[in-house]
């Protein structure tokens, strides 16, 4: 027996810039899927090289698979295409994107994102609400329609 219930979002080049949301100098993020009842989003994270991910801690799973270009984890490893990285919940990192390609990684997102400030306090939460809220906004502010891409309950 089949079971069809899957989502499909038709292909576009990477580069299409409406797909995009600008998310600060140098950084875009286009949605693929929010999962039900908060638990997350799946997108492709895009970076120009010299861009940095600031102080940040999840409060869930990450998976990360480098898509195209390079990425200096504050580690130091530099994680390239076909690298994979898994951040448990509770990690703390930094990374940036190095090289002379833009990075774009396909993530997997589980829980929450805290951007920290040096003494460790939380000065931003981004959320799943967070993130469907942002795709609406660019939709309405570049006059597309915004896909449906929360998952079914």
């Amino acid at each position: 027996m089949i079971n069809a219930r899957h989502a499909f979002l038709p292909s576009g080049p990477w580069s299409a810039e409406g797909l995009w949301i600008p998310e600060g100098p140098g950084k875009w993020s286009r949605p693929l899927r929010f999962l039900a009842q908060g638990r997350g989003w799946v997108e492709l994270m895009r970076m120009s090289p010299g861009a940095r991910l600031g102080l940040h801690r999840h409060t869930g799973e990450i998976h990360a698979l480098n898509l195209q270009g390079q990425r200096r984890l504050c580690t130091g490893e530099v994680v390239g295409p076909g690298g994979y990285v898994h951040e448990s919940g509770g990690n703390v990192d930094w990374w940036e994107a190095v090289g002379d390609e833009e990075l774009i990684l396909f993530v997997v997102v589980n829980g929450t994102v805290e951007y920290l400030q040096p003494g460790g306090g939380v000065a931003r939460t981004i959320t799943t609400a967070d993130r469907i809220a942002d795709h609406e906004r660019h939709a309405r502010e570049s006059g597309a329609v915004p896909q449906d891409l929360r998952e079914p309950a």
